[in-house]
């Protein structure tokens, strides 16, 4: 068997296309929206709502400027949409629906925290399997499936506004792990708390990890754990017990699914 695994496509619909080439199936970890293109100005949800000046300053104050200048910066442009959630509905629909016809079956795919998990089933056409806490097995293997990220500590899930992530409590999210029975590929969009592999080089910070998913990880003693959302990680591998931990890349600047053969 030989299956393909991609994460944080961010829009890359292009390369989405080929992603399945020559496997039995594909997974895909989440991140299908590419909300704030930082490479390419004029992409993504705000470079169609705001246009590539607007959107590189907003880049450039998310790089230089304090976190008030950029809150700032932030309002100002959604203020000058008469209806911002009536805006970026539009635009979510316009990608989901480029992004998911640009799949092919069989795909399995879980979503990441830049995606709008509720829509899903509203895009995934015959062949395409949305999982999310739920295990799925094929080639003789179980694949467990955990979509999301975690909110940081003390911090109140938002339940307003015109656009939420896919944030999830730790207490959710390590109930949705708990679900998880013996599973041979951990397939999720976050990684499991290791240092090593939450850690961005290019960002110079740390993402959040799951401490639940290391706890699966040595209880059920998976083949694989693969999983995106670091961009640039320290390392992109590391071994739990006889687990291999993968992040299979940031697809949309790498284009090139990582192979799972057995």
């Amino acid at each position: 068997m030989r299956v393909h695994v991609v994460s944080d496509v961010h829009g890359n619909a292009d390369a989405l296309k080929r992603a399945g080439d020559g496997a039995d199936a594909l997974i895909v970890l989440g991140d299908l929206l590419d909300f704030v293109d930082y490479r390419e100005h004029d992409k993504g949800i705000m470079g169609a709502l705001f246009g590539a000046e607007k959107v590189g300053e907003f880049a450039r104050l998310r790089r230089e400027g304090t976190r008030d200048e950029t809150v700032a910066f932030s309002r100002s442009l959604w203020a000058t949409l008469a209806d911002p959630a009536a805006a970026v509905g539009e635009a979510i629909h316009d990608q989901y629906g480029v992004l998911f016809g640009a799949l092919t079956a069989p795909t399995f795919a879980t979503p990441g925290n830049v995606d709008d998990p509720s829509l899903w089933p509203e895009f995934a056409g015959d062949g395409i399997t949305v999982l999310d806490g739920e295990v799925a097995e094929f080639g003789g293997l179980r694949f467990g499936f955990i979509g999301g990220a975690l909110l940081p500590p003390n911090v109140v899930p938002r339940r307003n506004g015109f656009w939420r992530p896919y944030l999830r409590t730790r207490e959710e999210y390590d109930v949705a792990v708990a679900g998880l029975e013996n599973v041979d590929v951990l397939c999720t969009h976050i990684p499991p708390a290791v240092p090593e592999l939450t850690y961005d080089v290019i960002a110079r910070r740390s993402e959040i990890g799951s401490a639940a998913l290391v706890d699966l990880i040595r209880e059920q003693r998976p083949r694989w754990s693969v999983f995106g959302h670091v961009h640039q990680p320290l390392t992109p591998r590391t071994r739990l017990g006889r687990t291999e931990c993968r992040n299979v890349g940031h697809f949309k600047e790498t284009a090139q699914p990582y192979v799972l053969r057995w």
